[in-house]
């Protein structure tokens, strides 16, 4: 039996969100980003936390048998006896001189400018064929852009959240899931928290409550994220609850979305 996505994280199949995600950031904390299996938890963690795309993973799990089609029943053979008129084949031949037939007009033969104007169509039609297929098409743009707000939600959960007993962990998450002229930004404003994480002892932990495509592209999105930020530190044991808005900034490297900007701000009221 192949394994499921919920074997790989090792939660039940009605697991909730929060414990899928909590199987996901304990299984990559280990893991270099250049290793499969850190590539297969991210894949497996995309999935299981889209719930439309993990109904739709559930329903294949366990397909329904389709039914057998019918037995096709033989039916009469065709009358092919067909009655040759000799008589009309002896008159058309007698009428229609080959010899005397132009050679362009002879039985099998093609002009050779009929062939090239053929083969110029044909090039013509293969050229825009394959230009056709390359542009997306608005089903392809629907489904990317719906995957990049799928990982931008999960990436600003990752990237904020963050444990000052765990910040190489939570540094080394993060940064798989950006491009890496984004990482740089991020690696610096981490060395800040790094710097005071002692003294603060800082925990944060973030949950989504919205999210929506502010613009839309096939390889470039930007997400509005909605989160809460329950926050804790060495003068505060009772949580602090912040609300912002995260714009992120989303593109397409290879079969992965990463994010290549986040601004994040209070929310209004």
């Amino acid at each position: 039996m192949t394994p499921t996505w919920y074997d790989l994280l090792g939660v039940e199949p009605d697991a909730s969100a929060e414990e899928i995600r909590a199987a996901w950031k304990s299984g990559i904390a280990d893991l270099d980003p250049g290793d499969r299996r850190f590539r297969s938890l991210n894949e497996a963690a995309e999935v299981l936390l889209d719930p439309a795309r993990r109904s739709t993973y559930d329903a294949s799990l366990d397909p329904e048998p389709e039914p057998a089609a019918p037995p096709v029943s033989a039916g009469p053979e065709p009358d092919l006896d067909v009655d040759n008129d000799d008589d009309v084949d002896r008159t058309f031949d007698e009428d229609f001189d080959a010899a005397e037939t132009p050679p362009s007009m002879r039985r099998g033969t093609v002009p050779a400018w009929l062939l090239a104007t053929l083969a110029a169509l044909c090039l013509l039609l293969v050229v825009a064929a394959g230009y056709l297929a390359s542009q997306p098409s608005d089903d392809a743009i629907a489904e990317a852009t719906s995957d990049a707000q799928g990982s931008a939600e999960r990436a600003t959960v990752t990237i904020l959240a963050y444990d000052y007993r765990t910040l190489d962990e939570d540094q080394k998450a993060s940064g798989a899931l950006m491009t890496a002229g984004y990482k740089k930004k991020y690696d610096q404003l981490f060395e800040v928290i790094k710097e005071n994480a002692e003294a603060v002892k800082p925990v944060v932990t973030v949950d989504v409550v919205a999210s929506g495509v502010v613009r839309s592209g096939d390889d470039r999105v930007q997400v509005l994220v909605f989160v809460n930020r329950p926050t804790t530190n060495a003068k505060t044991a009772e949580p602090t609850v912040f609300r912002d808005q995260v714009r992120v900034t989303m593109v397409k490297s290879g079969d992965d979305w990463l994010v290549d900007d986040m601004q994040t701000s209070p929310t209004a009221g």
